[in-house]
């Protein structure tokens, strides 16, 4: 496998997982990251990392709406249900298990870390 084989690959695959959970608003991001460490809003800090990292220049917004399919407030409205205790009890059980995210800074010459989260 070529390198650009192996990168196209890793797109098609993110595009999958993306679909997949633009299909499944039933599932909540604290669900996700009681089970997995890492949500939808994980994804889009990742997807902006990836952006600032080479330079391009990118929003919050606009990397959750190209997670979300949606503006993020838009898709809170339509499909984002109230925590339960159990589910933010979890929540901070597997708080020392969840992704962290180091975003470089608009202008790319500083990353802070950011926890993912709901």
């Amino acid at each position: 496998m070529t390198e650009q084989e192996r990168i196209e690959i890793e797109a098609a695959a993110f595009r999958g997982l993306v679909a997949h959970l633009r299909a499944r608003t039933d599932v909540q991001n604290i669900d996700l990251m009681n089970l997995a460490g890492f949500c939808r809003n994980c994804l889009s800090k990742w997807y902006l990392a990836a952006a600032r990292e080479r330079g391009l220049p990118m929003t919050d917004d606009e990397a959750r709406e190209a997670v979300y399919g949606m503006p993020y407030a838009d898709w809170k409205v339509r499909y984002q249900q109230e925590a339960t205790p159990e589910q933010k009890r979890l929540y901070q059980e597997t708080a020392p298990k969840h992704a962290v995210i180091h975003i470089p800074d608009a202008d790319a010459k500083s990353a802070s870390g950011a926890r993912g989260g709901r």
